[in-house]
């Protein structure tokens, strides 16, 4: 039974942009979100106020969007809606899948054409040209080309969180995307962390694998962006 007892995971954003992010973060008052081209994750503190959204609008400024990602969070009146969609955050195992990390390779700055490319191709959700700051990515090559890759995102402490998952239309049903989450997890339980994620409830076929990888739902989330005023 996964603990809903785990107030990092509740806030991984603002836990993130606190700490092992501190370096890549934007701050104003308790408004905080990440540098250009890394992510469009913001956070404000729960209940937060007019003027904190204020700070937060300044940080981000006129028009561009607020990705609160699973914060319960409301803006004021004058922030526009942009997306809804729901999810669920789910968590590792403690211990790593069988048989992982074979044909995987670590990604890096050279590589990361290649992966806004992969990106556009199969959608995993959002990837920047920075997102690669955020910690490891590994990928896996066919003929040279890069077919598959996931990475690390978000750092609250004690944990890290799995995503990008993604493989190219041509090459999916080989196992990629199951060594590579297998390997990332394998990474993280090894320097004393533990693997989470998040995923897009209608996306179902993406739950089942992270299932038989060892992961549990821990809560639904909603994840939601807005539109500064």
């Amino acid at each position: 039974m996964v603990s809903r007892d785990v107030p990092a995971l509740d806030d991984p954003v603002g836990e993130s942009l606190r700490g092992h992010h501190a370096h890549l973060a934007r701050r104003l008052g308790r408004a905080a979100t990440y540098q250009p081209g890394v992510a469009t994750f913001s956070t404000v503190t729960p209940g937060a106020g007019p003027e904190e959204w204020a700070d937060l609008a300044r940080l981000l400024g006129t028009g561009e969007l607020a990705d609160m990602f699973s914060s319960p969070a409301t803006p004021p009146p004058g922030w526009e809606p942009v997306f809804v969609l729901d999810g669920r955050q789910m968590v590792g195992p403690d211990r790593p899948p069988a048989g992982t990390g074979a044909g995987v390779v670590e990604l890096g700055a050279d590589d990361v054409p290649e992966m806004l490319a992969l990106v556009a191709r199969a959608q995993p959700g959002p990837f920047w040209p920075r997102t690669r700051e955020l910690g490891t990515y590994l990928g896996v090559r066919e003929n040279g080309a890069l077919v598959a890759m996931a990475g690390e995102r978000l750092r609250p402490p004690g944990w890290t969180e799995i995503s990008a998952v993604c493989t190219a239309p041509e090459a999916r049903g080989r196992g990629h995307a199951a060594r590579l989450v297998g390997a990332l997890t394998a990474r993280v339980l090894a320097r004393g962390e533990r693997p989470f994620l998040h995923v897009a409830e209608a996306n179902t076929g993406a739950i089942a694998l992270y299932e038989r990888l060892g992961f549990e739902t821990r809560k639904p989330v909603t994840f939601r962006g807005f539109r500064t005023p």
